[in-house]
């Protein structure tokens, strides 16, 4: 089997291509390249203090949970990218990583152009982390988190389309609250849920047997951009310091749920 996954190179990104590694004989591996140093190197995140007392929070929870970044296995072709470059690329730049039988989306930047039209052809699967319709756009754990919906921190596992986290659901994956989760280890584990849900379902060749659930944007909560997460917002969500165990969990309609 064969698989291509258009992804980033944080721990947790590269945590995808190893799992996936193990149940494929060739993983193509296209790497869109952000700083390791969120809050301290102006990237998709600006550098400010607040920034960086935030991502330390993240950094921590990602080691603690997809351990370091490291070498990948010999069976993972990478082709790495500056974020943002994947639409300037031809099919030539991507041939050999073209005739897979799965094709995964996870933290990639929008995917326009040939190549949008190429996954859906596919039947591309993107693991989106957040809980749509619900929360849509960027940071929507956080969000959640924000907005005292700890029930609705996840991800979706649904189609590619065109629109931004807009394709039909194959399931949702959540977390299971520990007793000594914080924040930050709670919606970081919520990737791991995510990426064990969808590398189980294509082992056992189940993937596409879910009903396509189309969303219903009437359920939208928040529609998240990125320029939305400020230092204001992000010293606010810190003095909080959040409680989990405090708050109550109310699950809203879900579909074909994994909790782990």
């Amino acid at each position: 089997m064969k698989i291509t996954i258009f992804s980033s190179n944080q721990p947790r990104h590269l945590n995808l291509a190893k799992e996936f590694s193990k149940i494929s004989d060739e993983v193509f591996f296209i790497s869109e390249v952000k700083t390791l140093f969120p809050g301290k190197v102006d990237d998709f995140f600006k550098r400010s203090e607040i920034m960086q007392a935030y991502f330390k929070n993240v950094i921590n929870s990602e080691k603690k949970i997809f351990k370091n970044i490291s070498f990948l296995p010999a069976n993972i072709k990478t082709f790495a990218i500056k974020f943002g470059d994947l639409n300037k690329l031809k099919k030539s730049h991507l041939n050999e990583a073209l005739d897979s039988d799965f094709y995964i989306v996870f933290g990639s930047s929008f995917i326009k152009g040939w190549l949008i039209d190429f996954l859906i052809e596919k039947k591309a699967i993107n693991i989106h982390m957040g809980v749509s319709p619900y929360y849509r756009g960027s940071s929507c754990n956080f969000w959640a988190l924000y907005d005292n919906n700890p029930s609705l921190v996840g991800a979706t596992i649904h189609l590619l389309s065109e629109g931004l986290d807009s394709g039909n659901i194959l399931f949702h994956c959540l977390p299971k609250l520990r007793v000594d989760d914080n924040p930050f280890d709670f919606t970081m584990r919520s990737v791991l849920v995510a990426q064990k849900g969808l590398i189980s379902s294509i082992k056992n060749k189940k993937i596409f047997d879910f009903k396509k659930v189309k969303q219903n944007k009437d359920k939208e909560i928040r529609y998240s951009k990125n320029k939305d997460f400020t230092d204001e917002i992000a010293s606010k969500f810190l003095r909080r310091d959040m409680q989990l165990n405090s708050i109550e969990f109310s699950y809203p309609e879900l579909i074909n749920p994994v909790f782990g």
